[in-house]
């Protein structure tokens, strides 16, 4: 993990009596975004309109205002850059044909390699630990292919309660594909009870119990329902001592939060593109292997794009595969994908993950403090907010996990009646994001206030 720097409360403070201003009045989030060095990103991203989203009141709103999107942990906004870029693809294909796979702007039979150094970049990898391909379940099926390799006395995944859910079923259904089953093959984590997050220090103790039962440690590097981020490095070295193999799902992790898989020694990741990368809905998978297994005989499921570049074409169905992840690609990629990929990477290539990092923390932290000051339950007995997101800004990245008093559903109709874009998620949760690609301070001080008008209307259905 990162070294552990003060906490944004703390700095927020400190700002605000420098620029005298009130830390809860809207000047303090006006000069905050005039000092942002990051504020110019938010002109690359295209933001819906009031009036083009459903169930909008526009008795409540301007129609033609930009609504308050909060939502990256769901879907990241279009890059500005993507529809020139698809465009040209679609040039290439129409004036070009099949000559596309070579001669294209993007050539279509390496658009994939022209996208992996920047997406390596993003998670703290080599070049050649990088594969873009496939959607994410798919990436973690071909990885657990290779990964969970169950004996007698090994035969058991280590996963968390609430993982998501297309994590359990593709665990469940290796496990019997192997011919266990997942009732006795599944370790559960669980939170303590009354608490909604893990602590790093049950989680080890976990591992260090049952370890040598183990055979693969899966889990989620940011969750999903509650925002918490788990300690990679700390998980990953405790969880090969033991003889495990350690693999991530960093769905809400990439483009959010520091990441240094390779330093890190993780054995395996997966990610979607489409939240924080905004690549679009559908967007390409992308998949880290450690360079340590470049030249591996493990099992896996194998395809021609997993064959050796230089051979490929030469179609004498005699498989000899790529060094390490690039054994892994089974099919060739869609440059359509690709291209939504290359849209979005040229914007994080205007900053670098430790600026947006540093700006998420601050602001992540703004939204804290202002939710606690105007809806906690200290604050507003009646009618308050819980955050189930850690506090501490090394166990979370840009999105906090709301809790009401009053039933969730009502809160987030009102809350879409007046523009605002974040996501609901069973049994109890609404999700904001204030992503630093795109996202200001005036958007957390805007929420906040119409926060409280939604939560007023809820309270009276």
């Amino acid at each position: 993990m990162a070294m552990t720097q003060k906490h944004p409360h703390e700095i927020l403070r400190k700002k605000a009596q420098e620029l005298s201003v009130s830390l809860y009045e809207a000047e303090f989030a006006k000069l905050m975004d005039e000092a942002d060095p990051l504020r110019h990103l938010r002109d690359e991203f295209t933001f819906p309109r009031n009036k083009t989203l459903p169930k909008v009141d526009l008795n409540l709103v301007e129609a033609d205002e930009e609504c308050l999107y909060l939502c990256a942990n769901s879907l990241g906004l279009m890059p500005r850059g993507l529809r020139p870029l698809l465009n040209k693809t679609l040039d290439d294909w129409c004036n070009l044909g099949v000559h596309g796979h070579i001669e294209a702007s993007i050539p279509w039979a390496t658009c994939d390699e022209s996208v992996t150094e920047d997406s390596a970049k993003l998670v703290g990898a080599h070049k050649d630990e990088v594969a873009i391909m496939n959607g994410l379940t798919v990436n973690l099926h071909l990885f657990m292919i290779s990964f969970y390799r169950p004996t007698p006395l090994r035969h058991k995944i280590l996963m968390e309660q609430h993982s998501f859910p297309s994590d359990q079923y593709a665990a469940e259904s290796q496990i019997k594909l192997h011919g266990y089953d997942p009732a006795t093959s599944m370790i559960i984590l669980e939170p303590k009870k009354g608490e909604e997050v893990l602590h790093t220090s049950d989680i080890l103790s976990t591992i260090e119990k049952h370890g040598e039962s183990i055979a693969l440690i899966f889990l989620p590097g940011v969750h999903y329902y509650t925002g918490q981020l788990l300690d990679i490095e700390t998980i990953t070295r405790e969880g090969q001592k033991q003889g495990c193999y350690v693999g991530w799902d960093l769905a809400h992790a990439v483009g959010n939060v520091e990441l240094f898989l390779h330093d890190w020694n993780v054995d395996f990741a997966a990610w979607c593109t489409y939240k924080y990368l905004n690549t679009g809905a559908g967007g390409i998978a992308g998949a880290f292997l450690h360079d340590r297994y470049k030249s591996n005989n493990l099992p896996k499921l194998t395809g021609w794009w997993g064959h050796e570049a230089k051979t490929r074409f030469l179609m004498e169905n005699e498989f000899k595969p790529a060094d390490g992840i690039g054994a892994y690609r089974v099919s060739n990629p869609s440059i359509m994908l690709c291209t939504g990929l290359r849209a979005s990477l040229d914007v994080f290539n205007m900053t670098s993950m430790h600026e947006l990092r540093a700006k998420s923390r601050l602001l992540t932290g703004y939204m804290e403090l202002l939710l606690q000051y105007h809806l906690s339950r200290s604050a507003n007995k009646e009618v308050y907010v819980n955050i189930i997101t850690p506090s501490d800004p090394e166990q979370r990245g840009c999105h906090l996990s709301l809790e009401f008093s009053i039933p969730v559903n009502n809160v987030f109709q009102e809350l879409l009646k007046r523009g605002i874009v974040v996501d609901k998620r069973e049994p109890s949760v609404l999700r904001v994001a204030a992503t630093p690609l795109y996202n200001s301070f005036e958007d957390v001080y805007k929420f906040i206030d119409l926060l409280h008008a939604a939560i007023k209307c809820a309270a009276e259905l």
